[in-house]
């Protein structure tokens, strides 16, 4: 499920609290829905949407307030609580300062509230990412050195896949594949800024003996966002990262954890326009 759908639930869930049950938001329930502790949500909750969770929270918990005192009896003191407030007086002060009037004031018939409508989360983006947490996995294969200058690195590793197809190596790394659902991983090595070189790496999972020639790299326990790439390889793949660098990373500066940056090629037709590669960053999951 991808960050979008997960967003819609979780707002779908807070409604329902204020509106239904009358009950305060339970952080450990949406940590459930979302996938990632609390404080990591909160964090992505911001930056799709330029406001905070708890502002977020609060806006519509005055806006419902506002609907209250417009179209019931309620007294001030329980609409209060209704909404979570410790006190009359702690409301009155959030009321007037969200909707510039007091409580009082807002039952009059020519007074103008603010609202802040449920939020709709849009279903349509260009990628979809989920974020998943992985048990460390030790990848087996071959690597190679690849200049960065002038993007060669984007002409180069195709050239990589090529070799590794004609020398049997691809042949050998399905073999001994044992990954849940197979494919094969493009690992980005360590980058050095002097030469404009790097690592990059052909590996699959595997828990066979290392076959002569093949490295093999562990990969420590992490949580990934993971995109989904569809269509014809290297393009899709090529493509894929270029969203990542020009939009998403700008969008979601999140910290990187210490493991590389992968590409998964699934099973199947690589020529197909539905075929599916994915780029997988690691990131923090901070509180």
């Amino acid at each position: 499920m991808e960050w979008n759908e997960k967003l819609q639930i979780i707002i779908d869930d807070v409604e329902n609290h204020l509106q239904r049950k009358e009950e305060p938001i339970d952080s450990e329930e949406i940590s459930k829905i979302a996938g990632c502790s609390f404080g990591f949500f909160q964090k992505v909750f911001s930056y799709m949407n330029g406001i905070s969770f708890a502002e977020y929270i609060r806006s519509r918990k005055l806006t419902l307030a506002g609907y209250d005192l417009k179209s019931t009896d309620l007294k001030v003191i329980d609409i209060s609580y209704k909404y979570g407030y410790d006190s009359p007086t702690s409301f009155t002060k959030a009321f007037q300062l969200f909707h510039g009037v007091s409580p009082r004031e807002a039952r009059n018939q020519n007074a103008a509230l603010k609202v802040v409508p449920k939020m709709q989360i849009s279903k349509r983006q260009e990628y979809s990412w989920k974020l998943e947490r992985k048990e460390g996995f030790r990848l087996v294969g071959k690597s190679t050195s690849v200049s960065c200058e002038n993007n060669l690195h984007f002409r180069k590793i195709p050239e990589f896949w090529n070799e590794c197809q004609r020398d049997g190596t691809f042949s050998k790394l399905i073999s001994i594949d044992a990954g849940e659902p197979g494919g094969i991983f493009g690992v980005f090595g360590a980058y050095d800024e002097q030469s404009e070189k790097m690592e990059y790496s052909i590996m699959a999972v595997s828990d066979k003996e290392l076959p002569k020639g093949f490295r093999e790299i562990n990969i420590p326990g992490a949580a990934w966002a993971v995109f989904d790439c569809r269509g014809p390889v290297p393009g899709a793949i090529q493509r894929g990262w270029q969203y990542l660098n020009e939009e998403w990373l700008v969008k979601y500066p999140f910290r990187h954890a210490q493991c590389p940056e992968m590409e998964w090629y699934s099973s199947g037709n690589v020529y197909d326009s539905s075929y599916l590669s994915q780029i997988w960053i690691p990131v923090i999951e901070e509180e």
